[in-house]
This record gives C-alpha cells, structure tokens and sequence, in this order.
C-alpha cells in the first residue's frame, strides 16, 4: 500500500513538473532577442593531426531587445570560442569565432560550441566537422643514404 501511494505520489510530481516547464516556455518575451545564424555547422574536411582550423559562425540578432551572450562552451579543450562581451543590438551582425587545436586528436571529429544568452533560442549549439588524419611521416636525413 505505502509503495503504491508513494508511486501515485511521484507521478503527480513529475507531472505537475512538466506542466511548470511547458507554462515556462509559453511565459518566453517574445520581443527577445533571438540568434539566427547563417550555418550552425562546418565541415574542415580534412586536415593533418596537428593542425588547427579557424571559423567565424557569423550571426543576427533579429528579437526586438538586445542580445547578450553570457557564455561560450566547447565540447573539449582542444575547441576554444571567442564572442562579443557587449550588447548586441537588433538588426546587428556579429560572429562567434572558433578554434579548433587537433593535436592528439584522429579520426572523424564532431567538435560543438555552446552558447548562452538572453535570447529566446538559448542555448545554440555550433559544430565543427572533419576528419583528422596521421601527420605526415618527417624524413631522418640521417637514414637517407649519401650518394
């Protein structure tokens, strides 16, 4: 008996919770800021182990109140973002820069970017995609016979 009134329990709970999420979003200002980004993906292709890759994620603010991002994340440390600390207004275009190191990294690589901010679409995940592969072997010019 006390299981079963605990799982009814536990079930209005959960219930009651996703009611107060759902009535969250509906609440979201809609003259907010919102990110609108030309690609939320980029494919390097293909690049040598070691080598970095560079990429500008250009977006615009198009909510009706200024955008501001509070925070950038990569995936790994080998992933670095770098945003605009200041106020975004509507209508302006910005970029989240992006570098992605692929030291001790092989193989296809799926690298994302997380962004914090006020607008009503946070957060917005970027991605960078490629493919590593083994660096090219580095001649010993001691072990090429002289002639």
């Amino acid at each position: 008996m006390k299981k079963s009134i605990l799982l009814v329990a536990c079930t209005l709970l959960m219930s009651f919770a996703t009611k107060a999420q759902t009535a969250d979003k509906a609440a979201v200002n809609p003259n907010a800021s919102e990110m609108t980004f030309e690609a939320l993906e980029f494919n390097f292709g293909t690049i040598k182990q070691g080598d970095s890759v560079n990429h500008e994620f250009e977006f615009v603010n198009n909510g009706k109140e200024d955008l501001i991002i509070t925070n950038a994340t990569g995936s790994c440390g080998c992933t670095v973002p770098q945003y605009p600390k200041e106020a975004i207004k509507k209508g302006a275009k910005q970029v989240i820069k992006v570098t992605f190191n692929s030291a001790g990294k092989m193989g296809m690589q799926d690298k994302t970017v997380t962004i914090t901010s006020n607008a009503k679409n946070s957060p917005v995940i970027l991605h960078l995609k490629g493919t590593v592969e083994a660096p090219a072997p580095v001649e010993n010019p001691a072990a090429t016979p002289s002639k």
